[in-house]
Protein backbone atom coordinates (compact mmCIF):
# COMPACT_ATOMS: atom_id res chain seq x y z
CA UNK A 1 0.00 0.00 0.00
CA UNK A 2 1.29 3.45 -0.92
CA UNK A 3 2.25 5.54 2.09
CA UNK A 4 1.31 9.22 2.40
CA UNK A 5 2.80 11.81 4.66
CA UNK A 6 4.96 14.89 4.99
CA UNK A 7 7.68 14.86 2.34
CA UNK A 8 9.40 18.13 3.30
CA UNK A 9 8.99 21.05 5.69
CA UNK A 10 10.15 24.65 5.74
CA UNK A 11 9.86 27.30 8.46
CA UNK A 12 9.79 31.10 8.16
CA UNK A 13 9.98 33.15 11.35
CA UNK A 14 8.97 36.79 11.71
CA UNK A 15 12.11 38.91 11.39
CA UNK A 16 11.80 40.76 14.70
CA UNK A 17 12.00 39.41 18.22
CA UNK A 18 10.97 40.55 21.69
CA UNK A 19 13.09 39.38 24.63
CA UNK A 20 10.47 38.44 27.21
CA UNK A 21 12.58 38.18 30.40
CA UNK A 22 14.98 40.97 29.38
CA UNK A 23 12.71 43.56 27.71
CA UNK A 24 9.03 42.71 28.26
CA UNK A 25 9.22 41.78 31.96
CA UNK A 26 11.03 44.98 33.08
CA UNK A 27 8.59 47.14 31.10
CA UNK A 28 5.72 45.38 32.87
CA UNK A 29 7.53 45.52 36.24
CA UNK A 30 7.29 41.74 36.51
CA UNK A 31 9.61 38.90 37.50
CA UNK A 32 11.48 37.55 34.43
CA UNK A 33 10.98 34.02 35.76
CA UNK A 34 7.26 34.41 35.13
CA UNK A 35 8.13 34.09 31.45
CA UNK A 36 11.27 31.97 31.48
CA UNK A 37 10.14 29.37 34.04
CA UNK A 38 6.37 29.80 34.23
CA UNK A 39 5.46 30.08 30.55
CA UNK A 40 8.71 28.49 29.39
CA UNK A 41 9.44 31.30 26.90
CA UNK A 42 12.57 33.31 26.12
CA UNK A 43 11.56 35.32 23.05
CA UNK A 44 8.61 36.02 20.78
CA UNK A 45 8.84 36.48 17.02
CA UNK A 46 7.09 39.36 15.24
CA UNK A 47 6.68 40.30 11.58
CA UNK A 48 8.51 43.38 10.40
CA UNK A 49 6.54 46.25 8.83
CA UNK A 50 6.61 44.63 5.36
CA UNK A 51 5.70 41.14 6.59
CA UNK A 52 2.34 39.47 7.16
CA UNK A 53 0.74 36.02 6.94
CA UNK A 54 0.97 36.06 3.14
CA UNK A 55 4.65 37.00 2.90
CA UNK A 56 5.69 34.56 5.63
CA UNK A 57 3.69 31.73 4.05
CA UNK A 58 4.87 32.51 0.52
CA UNK A 59 8.51 32.77 1.60
CA UNK A 60 8.35 29.42 3.38
CA UNK A 61 6.63 27.83 0.36
CA UNK A 62 9.12 29.29 -2.11
CA UNK A 63 12.11 28.02 -0.19
CA UNK A 64 10.54 24.58 0.13
CA UNK A 65 9.75 24.37 -3.59
CA UNK A 66 13.21 25.57 -4.61
CA UNK A 67 15.12 23.07 -2.51
CA UNK A 68 12.82 20.23 -3.57
CA UNK A 69 13.19 21.15 -7.25
CA UNK A 70 9.43 21.62 -7.71
CA UNK A 71 7.51 23.51 -10.37
CA UNK A 72 3.88 24.69 -10.18
CA UNK A 73 2.73 21.65 -12.20
CA UNK A 74 3.96 19.42 -9.37
CA UNK A 75 1.44 20.97 -6.95
CA UNK A 76 -2.21 19.91 -7.22
CA UNK A 77 -3.59 21.82 -4.24
CA UNK A 78 -2.58 24.67 -1.96
CA UNK A 79 -4.25 24.73 1.45
CA UNK A 80 -3.60 27.53 3.89
CA UNK A 81 -4.45 27.16 7.57
CA UNK A 82 -4.73 30.39 9.52
CA UNK A 83 -6.74 32.16 12.16
CA UNK A 84 -5.22 35.52 11.17
CA UNK A 85 -7.02 35.95 7.85
CA UNK A 86 -7.91 39.48 6.74
CA UNK A 87 -10.60 38.64 4.17
CA UNK A 88 -13.88 36.80 4.73
CA UNK A 89 -14.12 35.67 1.10
CA UNK A 90 -10.78 35.52 -0.72
CA UNK A 91 -8.54 32.81 0.78
CA UNK A 92 -4.94 33.45 1.72
CA UNK A 93 -3.93 30.55 -0.56
CA UNK A 94 -4.77 32.66 -3.64
CA UNK A 95 -2.48 35.44 -2.41
CA UNK A 96 0.33 32.96 -1.77
CA UNK A 97 -0.13 31.35 -5.19
CA UNK A 98 -0.06 34.82 -6.74
CA UNK A 99 3.21 35.60 -4.98
CA UNK A 100 4.80 32.35 -6.19
CA UNK A 101 3.67 33.02 -9.74
CA UNK A 102 5.85 36.15 -9.70
CA UNK A 103 8.97 33.98 -9.54
CA UNK A 104 7.91 30.94 -11.61
CA UNK A 105 7.32 30.89 -15.35
CA UNK A 106 4.29 28.61 -14.98
CA UNK A 107 1.18 29.15 -12.85
CA UNK A 108 -1.01 27.35 -10.33
CA UNK A 109 -4.24 27.76 -12.27
CA UNK A 110 -4.97 24.02 -12.11
CA UNK A 111 -4.26 23.67 -8.39
CA UNK A 112 -7.18 23.51 -5.96
CA UNK A 113 -6.85 26.29 -3.37
CA UNK A 114 -8.56 26.75 -0.04
CA UNK A 115 -8.35 28.09 3.48
CA UNK A 116 -8.95 26.12 6.67
CA UNK A 117 -10.16 27.62 9.93
CA UNK A 118 -10.48 25.88 13.26
CA UNK A 119 -8.17 27.82 15.52
CA UNK A 120 -4.77 26.14 15.94
CA UNK A 121 -5.81 22.69 14.71
CA UNK A 122 -6.47 23.89 11.15
CA UNK A 123 -2.93 23.08 10.00
CA UNK A 124 -3.38 19.43 10.94
CA UNK A 125 -6.84 19.41 9.36
CA UNK A 126 -5.30 20.72 6.12
CA UNK A 127 -2.81 17.85 6.20
CA UNK A 128 -5.73 15.46 6.72
CA UNK A 129 -7.47 16.94 3.67
CA UNK A 130 -4.35 16.50 1.56
CA UNK A 131 -3.89 12.92 2.83
CA UNK A 132 -7.45 12.01 1.89
CA UNK A 133 -7.12 13.70 -1.52
CA UNK A 134 -4.05 11.62 -2.32
CA UNK A 135 -5.45 8.38 -0.90
CA UNK A 136 -8.61 8.87 -2.97
CA UNK A 137 -6.50 8.93 -6.12
CA UNK A 138 -7.57 12.44 -7.10
CA UNK A 139 -4.09 13.96 -7.07
CA UNK A 140 -2.95 12.81 -10.59
CA UNK A 141 0.49 12.07 -9.16
CA UNK A 142 0.84 15.58 -7.76
CA UNK A 143 1.61 16.73 -4.22
CA UNK A 144 -0.22 19.12 -1.91
CA UNK A 145 1.28 22.25 -0.41
CA UNK A 146 0.00 22.96 3.10
CA UNK A 147 0.91 26.30 4.66
CA UNK A 148 0.17 27.14 8.29
CA UNK A 149 0.72 30.87 8.79
CA UNK A 150 -0.32 33.19 11.59
CA UNK A 151 0.41 36.41 13.40
CA UNK A 152 -0.71 35.67 16.94
CA UNK A 153 -1.35 39.09 18.43
CA UNK A 154 -3.23 39.84 21.65
CA UNK A 155 -4.52 43.16 22.90
CA UNK A 156 -1.81 45.02 24.76
CA UNK A 157 -2.13 44.50 28.49
CA UNK A 158 -4.06 41.25 28.08
CA UNK A 159 -3.11 38.00 29.81
CA UNK A 160 -2.06 36.38 26.53
CA UNK A 161 0.25 39.16 25.40
CA UNK A 162 3.43 37.36 26.44
CA UNK A 163 2.59 34.29 24.32
CA UNK A 164 2.46 36.17 21.00
CA UNK A 165 4.37 35.05 17.93
CA UNK A 166 4.42 35.11 14.15
CA UNK A 167 5.65 32.71 11.51
CA UNK A 168 4.77 30.15 8.88
CA UNK A 169 5.33 26.44 8.29
CA UNK A 170 5.11 25.07 4.75
CA UNK A 171 4.72 21.31 4.28
CA UNK A 172 4.71 19.14 1.18
CA UNK A 173 2.26 16.23 1.42
CA UNK A 174 3.13 13.42 -0.97
CA UNK A 175 3.15 9.71 -1.65
CA UNK A 176 6.19 7.82 -0.30
CA UNK A 177 7.27 10.78 1.87
CA UNK A 178 10.84 11.47 2.94
CA UNK A 179 10.03 12.94 6.37
CA UNK A 180 7.15 11.14 8.14
CA UNK A 181 4.39 8.73 7.13
CA UNK A 182 0.95 9.50 8.59
CA UNK A 183 -1.07 6.83 10.37
CA UNK A 184 -4.48 5.86 9.04
CA UNK A 185 -5.82 5.85 12.60
CA UNK A 186 -6.84 9.13 14.22
CA UNK A 187 -8.50 10.04 17.49
CA UNK A 188 -10.69 13.06 18.15
CA UNK A 189 -12.01 14.97 21.13
CA UNK A 190 -14.40 17.78 20.24
CA UNK A 191 -17.00 19.94 21.99
CA UNK A 192 -18.71 23.31 21.62
CA UNK A 193 -16.57 25.54 23.84
CA UNK A 194 -15.97 29.27 24.29
CA UNK A 195 -12.48 29.13 25.76
CA UNK A 196 -10.91 31.31 23.04
CA UNK A 197 -12.66 33.06 20.16
CA UNK A 198 -12.59 36.09 17.86
CA UNK A 199 -16.18 37.12 17.07
CA UNK A 200 -15.52 39.55 14.18
CA UNK A 201 -12.46 40.90 15.94
CA UNK A 202 -8.72 40.57 15.44
CA UNK A 203 -7.62 40.11 19.03
CA UNK A 204 -8.96 37.05 20.84
CA UNK A 205 -11.29 36.93 23.79
CA UNK A 206 -9.72 34.37 26.13
CA UNK A 207 -10.74 32.62 29.30
CA UNK A 208 -7.22 31.49 30.16
CA UNK A 209 -8.00 29.06 32.97
CA UNK A 210 -10.91 27.56 31.05
CA UNK A 211 -8.80 27.26 27.91
CA UNK A 212 -6.20 25.15 29.70
CA UNK A 213 -8.91 22.89 31.12
CA UNK A 214 -10.54 22.46 27.71
CA UNK A 215 -7.18 21.76 26.03
CA UNK A 216 -6.44 18.95 28.46
CA UNK A 217 -9.98 17.54 28.39
CA UNK A 218 -10.12 17.37 24.60
CA UNK A 219 -6.64 15.86 24.45
CA UNK A 220 -7.71 13.12 26.87
CA UNK A 221 -10.76 12.35 24.74
CA UNK A 222 -8.65 12.23 21.58
CA UNK A 223 -6.17 9.83 23.20
CA UNK A 224 -8.98 7.52 24.28
CA UNK A 225 -10.55 7.69 20.81
CA UNK A 226 -7.22 6.93 19.13
CA UNK A 227 -6.67 3.91 21.35
CA UNK A 228 -10.14 2.61 20.47
CA UNK A 229 -9.10 2.24 16.80
CA UNK A 230 -5.33 1.77 17.11
CA UNK A 231 -3.71 0.24 20.21
CA UNK A 232 -3.28 0.85 23.92
CA UNK A 233 -0.31 3.13 24.00
CA UNK A 234 2.81 2.75 26.12
CA UNK A 235 5.41 5.48 26.83
CA UNK A 236 8.07 3.47 25.01
CA UNK A 237 6.02 3.37 21.79
CA UNK A 238 7.06 6.88 20.77
CA UNK A 239 10.42 8.56 20.42
CA UNK A 240 8.87 12.03 20.53
CA UNK A 241 5.43 13.45 21.28
CA UNK A 242 4.93 16.89 19.69
CA UNK A 243 1.95 18.75 21.16
CA UNK A 244 0.24 21.96 20.15
CA UNK A 245 2.32 24.51 22.05
CA UNK A 246 0.61 27.79 22.91
CA UNK A 247 3.46 28.05 25.40
CA UNK A 248 5.77 25.31 26.74
CA UNK A 249 4.23 25.48 30.22
CA UNK A 250 0.98 24.11 28.77
CA UNK A 251 2.81 21.14 27.27
CA UNK A 252 4.27 20.28 30.67
CA UNK A 253 0.72 19.68 31.87
CA UNK A 254 -0.29 17.72 28.77
CA UNK A 255 2.82 15.55 28.94
CA UNK A 256 2.16 14.60 32.55
CA UNK A 257 -1.47 13.69 31.83
CA UNK A 258 -0.45 11.62 28.83
CA UNK A 259 2.23 9.75 30.76
CA UNK A 260 -0.16 8.93 33.60
CA UNK A 261 -2.65 7.55 31.11
CA UNK A 262 -0.10 5.44 29.26
CA UNK A 263 1.47 3.82 32.36
CA UNK A 264 -1.86 2.76 33.85
CA UNK A 265 -1.93 -1.04 34.35
CA UNK A 266 1.64 -1.40 33.05
CA UNK A 267 4.92 -2.51 34.54
CA UNK A 268 5.85 1.16 34.94
CA UNK A 269 2.95 1.75 37.31
CA UNK A 270 3.98 -1.42 39.16
CA UNK A 271 7.60 -0.24 39.40
CA UNK A 272 6.57 3.17 40.74
CA UNK A 273 4.03 1.80 43.21
CA UNK A 274 6.61 1.36 45.96
CA UNK A 275 7.65 5.00 45.58
CA UNK A 276 4.35 6.86 45.06
CA UNK A 277 1.64 4.19 45.26
CA UNK A 278 -0.67 3.06 42.48
CA UNK A 279 -2.95 5.35 40.52
CA UNK A 280 -6.30 6.04 42.16
CA UNK A 281 -9.26 4.18 40.62
CA UNK A 282 -12.62 5.89 40.47
CA UNK A 283 -14.41 2.99 42.17
CA UNK A 284 -12.27 3.44 45.28
CA UNK A 285 -13.86 6.82 46.11
CA UNK A 286 -17.31 7.87 47.26
CA UNK A 287 -17.63 10.81 44.89
CA UNK A 288 -15.98 12.39 41.88
CA UNK A 289 -14.45 15.31 43.80
CA UNK A 290 -12.59 12.96 46.12
CA UNK A 291 -11.35 10.93 43.16
CA UNK A 292 -10.13 14.04 41.34
CA UNK A 293 -8.31 15.24 44.45
CA UNK A 294 -6.56 11.87 44.72
CA UNK A 295 -5.57 12.03 41.05
CA UNK A 296 -4.06 15.50 41.53
CA UNK A 297 -2.06 14.28 44.51
CA UNK A 298 -0.83 11.27 42.53
CA UNK A 299 0.23 13.44 39.61
CA UNK A 300 2.14 15.77 41.91
CA UNK A 301 4.07 12.74 43.14
CA UNK A 302 4.50 11.28 39.64
CA UNK A 303 5.92 14.56 38.31
CA UNK A 304 8.75 14.37 40.82
CA UNK A 305 9.89 10.83 40.02
CA UNK A 306 13.20 10.27 38.24
CA UNK A 307 11.49 7.96 35.77
CA UNK A 308 8.95 10.53 34.63
CA UNK A 309 11.49 13.34 34.47
CA UNK A 310 13.82 11.23 32.32
CA UNK A 311 10.95 10.34 29.97
CA UNK A 312 9.88 13.99 29.70
CA UNK A 313 13.46 15.13 29.01
CA UNK A 314 13.83 12.59 26.20
CA UNK A 315 10.35 12.58 24.66
CA UNK A 316 8.75 16.00 25.21
CA UNK A 317 11.42 18.60 25.95
CA UNK A 318 13.14 18.36 22.52
CA UNK A 319 9.86 19.39 20.87
CA UNK A 320 9.93 22.77 22.65
CA UNK A 321 13.30 24.30 21.75
CA UNK A 322 12.04 26.41 18.82
CA UNK A 323 8.81 27.37 20.59
CA UNK A 324 10.82 28.87 23.46
CA UNK A 325 12.34 31.30 20.96
CA UNK A 326 9.29 32.21 18.85
CA UNK A 327 6.13 32.02 20.97
CA UNK A 328 2.79 30.75 19.71
CA UNK A 329 2.26 30.36 15.96
CA UNK A 330 -1.33 29.13 16.25
CA UNK A 331 -1.85 26.79 13.25
CA UNK A 332 1.88 26.21 12.86
CA UNK A 333 2.56 25.45 16.51
CA UNK A 334 2.40 21.65 16.54
CA UNK A 335 4.30 21.50 13.25
CA UNK A 336 7.08 23.62 14.72
CA UNK A 337 7.15 21.13 17.61
CA UNK A 338 7.60 18.20 15.20
CA UNK A 339 10.41 19.98 13.36
CA UNK A 340 12.05 20.90 16.66
CA UNK A 341 12.12 17.25 17.77
CA UNK A 342 13.53 15.95 14.49
CA UNK A 343 16.09 18.76 14.43
CA UNK A 344 17.24 17.81 17.93
CA UNK A 345 17.57 14.17 16.89
CA UNK A 346 19.64 15.07 13.85
CA UNK A 347 21.94 17.25 15.95
CA UNK A 348 22.42 14.35 18.37
CA UNK A 349 23.20 11.94 15.51
CA UNK A 350 20.22 9.71 16.29
CA UNK A 351 18.87 7.22 13.80
CA UNK A 352 15.09 7.57 13.77
CA UNK A 353 13.94 5.86 10.57
CA UNK A 354 11.08 3.52 11.43
CA UNK A 355 10.48 5.04 14.87
CA UNK A 356 7.17 6.62 15.84
CA UNK A 357 5.95 10.05 16.85
CA UNK A 358 2.62 10.74 18.53
CA UNK A 359 1.25 14.11 17.41
CA UNK A 360 -1.29 15.96 19.54
CA UNK A 361 -3.01 18.86 17.76
CA UNK A 362 -5.54 21.20 19.33
CA UNK A 363 -7.76 24.11 18.34
CA UNK A 364 -9.86 26.20 20.69
CA UNK A 365 -13.57 26.08 20.23
CA UNK A 366 -12.66 23.15 20.64
CA UNK A 367 -11.09 20.06 19.09
CA UNK A 368 -8.06 17.85 19.60
CA UNK A 369 -6.66 15.25 17.21
CA UNK A 370 -4.20 12.46 17.97
CA UNK A 371 -2.40 10.49 15.28
CA UNK A 372 0.85 8.58 14.92
CA UNK A 373 3.65 9.20 12.44
CA UNK A 374 6.45 6.89 11.33
CA UNK A 375 9.78 8.54 10.59
CA UNK A 376 10.83 7.95 6.97
CA UNK A 377 14.28 7.00 5.68
CA UNK A 378 15.04 10.44 4.26
CA UNK A 379 14.17 12.43 7.39
CA UNK A 380 17.70 13.50 8.27
CA UNK A 381 18.46 14.95 4.84
CA UNK A 382 15.21 16.90 4.88
CA UNK A 383 15.66 18.33 8.37
CA UNK A 384 19.27 19.26 7.64
CA UNK A 385 18.01 21.79 5.08
CA UNK A 386 16.19 23.92 7.65
CA UNK A 387 17.89 27.24 8.39
CA UNK A 388 15.75 28.21 11.36
CA UNK A 389 18.78 28.72 13.63
CA UNK A 390 20.18 31.34 11.24
CA UNK A 391 16.79 33.04 11.02
CA UNK A 392 16.45 33.29 14.78
CA UNK A 393 20.00 34.57 15.17
CA UNK A 394 19.47 37.31 12.56
CA UNK A 395 16.23 38.74 13.98
CA UNK A 396 16.08 42.38 14.96
CA UNK A 397 15.92 42.75 18.76
CA UNK A 398 13.07 45.15 19.55
CA UNK A 399 13.09 47.46 22.52
CA UNK A 400 9.73 47.93 24.25
CA UNK A 401 8.79 51.12 22.39
CA UNK A 402 9.60 49.44 19.08
CA UNK A 403 7.52 46.43 20.09
CA UNK A 404 4.55 48.73 20.64
CA UNK A 405 5.10 50.24 17.20
CA UNK A 406 5.18 46.81 15.54
CA UNK A 407 2.05 45.82 17.42
CA UNK A 408 0.31 48.93 16.09
CA UNK A 409 1.47 48.23 12.52
CA UNK A 410 -0.21 44.83 12.56
CA UNK A 411 -3.34 46.01 14.36
CA UNK A 412 -6.01 45.97 11.64
CA UNK A 413 -7.82 48.89 13.28
CA UNK A 414 -4.83 51.22 13.12
CA UNK A 415 -2.93 52.99 10.38
CA UNK A 416 0.54 54.01 11.46
CA UNK A 417 3.70 55.01 9.64
CA UNK A 418 6.65 53.06 11.01
CA UNK A 419 10.01 52.52 9.33
CA UNK A 420 11.03 48.92 8.71
CA UNK A 421 13.55 47.47 11.14
CA UNK A 422 15.24 45.06 8.73
CA UNK A 423 16.06 45.13 5.02
CA UNK A 424 14.22 42.60 2.85
CA UNK A 425 16.32 40.55 0.47
CA UNK A 426 15.27 37.61 -1.71
CA UNK A 427 11.74 37.53 -0.31
CA UNK A 428 8.14 38.56 -0.82
CA UNK A 429 7.01 41.78 0.87
CA UNK A 430 3.76 43.65 1.42
CA UNK A 431 3.63 46.50 -1.10
CA UNK A 432 0.43 48.40 -0.30
CA UNK A 433 -3.20 48.14 -1.36
CA UNK A 434 -4.99 48.03 -4.67
CA UNK A 435 -8.15 49.65 -6.03
CA UNK A 436 -10.49 47.25 -4.16
CA UNK A 437 -8.48 47.49 -0.93
CA UNK A 438 -6.79 44.18 -1.70
CA UNK A 439 -3.27 43.61 -0.44
CA UNK A 440 -0.48 43.83 -2.97
CA UNK A 441 2.81 41.96 -2.85
CA UNK A 442 6.10 42.02 -4.70
CA UNK A 443 9.34 40.05 -4.72
CA UNK A 444 12.46 41.89 -3.59
CA UNK A 445 15.70 40.53 -5.05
Amino acid sequence: MTTVGIDAVEIWAGKCKLDLPGTFAPAKDEDPDKYRKGLGLENSSFPDVYEDIVTMGANAAKRLMEREGLEPDDIGRIDVATESAFDNSKPVSTYIAGCLEEVYEDDFHHANKGERKFACIAGTQSIDDAYNWIKAGRNRGRSALVVATDTALYARGSSGEATQGAGAVAMLISEDPDLVELSTEQGYGSADETDFLKPNQQFPSVDGKRSMQVYLARMREAVEDFESVAWDMHPEDFTYIPFHTPFPGMVRKAGLLGYRHMIRDTEIEDDLAGEIGRQPREGEYEDWDAYEAAIRDYMDELKGTDRYQAWYADTIDPTLSIAREVGNWYTGSVHVARASALKAAAEQGRELAGEKLLVGSYGSGAQAEIHAETVADGWKEEIAQLNIDDQLEQRYDLDFEEYEQIHDVHNHDMTVDVEEFTTPEGEFVFAGRGRMNERLYEYVE
